[in-house]
């Protein structure tokens, strides 16, 4: 379906009103809606499995762990906490503020929410964002990738049997309906996607002085370190099952690696036979491997496969009827070569070696490049790896693992620059959806004169004191 802004523009005003009737307010209706959303996930789980071997060729296995079952469990929290989120604090309202003894700090929602999710994970990056705005007290209107055409047409029917429009709305079509709805006088934008077009997307949303989330890639992409020390063969592994996993098109997933020169060989070694072992000598033949999401995009990966090929040491081999490319290993490649320098979105890895003694220079120069979304580090000296994790600059990462920094309860998913701003997962999602509004609570008696004119010089002397 195509829409016209007219019609964007009438469902923005239907979710206003009812976010002003004040139903959404009540913690017992966000709980309720929250129930409704798990039970649409779990009732349509099969659909939505063979939604995303469609679109991505996911192994039901993967559609679980990476979609639906996060999915679930981001739900799963706001059900569980959302009701002790949402009560009011109380602080001691200070000397200053006497005879007020009390100040609260309400969580107000901000209203009509507009999030614009992407492809790659089209239901944990739709419906969990979500779940977070419905926690917070909002309505949402939800503008769908229409590259993921097989599941959007899956979200957007089930959505529209499970909630009403003027609470919940998904749309599909392409820019020009997700410009519609960015010139929409919405109260908060929650965008994931490019750096490139999160620009536009600020811009767009500055017009009304709307506030943004952001989770995007990163610009020059994320980095993954193995030091001399690192356990190789975990390392390898890891890596692997990492750019394996939707054919790297992950906005966390390992960007290049840079390998210690010492261990470059051995570690590579590693690494084809971690690659060989989960998914095959020919991936791209493997039916439990991902495609990428289009024609285009596997040309564009093979386009720049082909300009490293005579570097290309695994892989570099696809099928192009099913637009499926192997995981390809390119080394060694020069930290200034452009391939090191974007993101790449893909099955493509580039292998950087670096000298052991110079690691402060690498990590200087990941340092003056953009922000990624994630860093990964590989080694046996902890001390260290905690050192650069609290110096860098990133969104999230792991040391001697991947990825499973999203997956813990409780703590903030979040980008830095030109890898996003804002937060969610948990509380922190509730926080980004919703408004923290700060009320003194004042008395009408035994309030104090001193703030008041005529200031005396006893009064100044009293109050001079009184600061102090």
């Amino acid at each position: 379906m195509s829409y016209t802004r007219n019609e964007i523009h009438e469902i923005v005003l239907s979710q206003r009103e009812f976010f002003l009737s004040g139903k959404t307010l009540d913690v017992k209706f966000r709980k309720e809606q929250l129930r409704k959303l798990k039970k649409m996930i779990l009732d349509h789980q099969k659909e939505l499995e063979e939604a995303l071997y469609v679109d991505l060729a996911r192994s039901e296995a993967e559609a679980f762990f990476c979609d639906i079952g996060s999915t679930v469990m981001e739900i799963n929290e706001y059900l569980k906490d959302v009701r002790k989120w949402n009560k009011p604090e109380t602080h001691f309202s200070g000397l200053a503020a006497f005879p007020s003894i009390f100040t609260k700090v309400y969580k107000i929602p901000y209203g009509v929410t507009l999030i614009i999710s992407p492809f790659n994970f089209p239901i944990l990056l739709s419906l969990g964002v979500l779940a977070a705005s419905i926690s917070g007290g909002n309505t949402a209107l939800i503008k769908m990738s229409s590259k993921s055409k097989k599941t959007t047409e899956v979200v957007k029917r089930i959505v529209s049997e499970t909630f009403p429009s003027n609470y919940i709305t998904v749309i599909d079509g392409g820019h020009d309906v997700a410009d519609y709805c960015l010139q929409e006088r919405v109260d908060k934008i929650f965008y994931t996607g490019s750096p490139n077009v999160a620009k536009h997307v600020m811009e767009e949303a500055s017009k009304n002085l709307t506030p943004v989330a952001l989770e995007l890639g990163g610009e020059t992409g994320n980095w993954c370190i193995v030091r001399k020390d690192a356990n190789l063969k975990d390392a390898a592994r890891k890596i692997a099952f990492f750019k394996i996993c939707n054919s790297g098109q992950v906005c966390i997933n390992i960007n290049q690696v840079a390998v210690a020169k010492e261990v470059a060989i051995p570690f590579i070694e590693e690494l084809k036979k971690a690659i060989i072992k989960q998914i095959g000598e020919n991936p791209h033949l493997n039916e439990e491997y991902p495609k990428l999401i289009s024609h285009s995009a596997y040309l564009k990966i093979e386009e720049e496969a082909n300009q490293y090929k005579d570097r290309i040491i695994f892989g570099g081999v696809g099928d192009e009827s099913k637009d499926k490319y192997s995981p390809t290993i390119i080394y060694p490649v020069d930290i200034n070569e452009e391939i090191v320098n974007h993101e790449i979105f893909g099955p493509l890895l580039p292998i950087v070696p670096f000298e052991e003694e110079k690691i402060d220079e690498l990590l200087d120069t990941i340092s003056r490049r953009e922000h990624g979304l994630a860093l990964y580090i590989f080694t046996k000296n902890k001390k260290w790896a905690k050192r650069v994790m609290r110096t860098q600059q990133y969104g999230g990462g792991c040391i001697n693992e991947v990825c499973l920094h999203i997956m813990v309860k409780g703590v903030p998913f979040n980008g830095t620059g030109h890898s996003g701003m804002g937060a969610y997962h948990g509380i922190w999602g509730f926080k980004e959806f919703t408004h923290p509004s700060t009320v003194l609570f004042g008395h009408t008696h035994f309030n104090l004169s001193l703030r008041e004119h005529p200031y005396t010089k006893k009064k100044k002397k009293m109050f001079s004191k009184f600061l102090k």
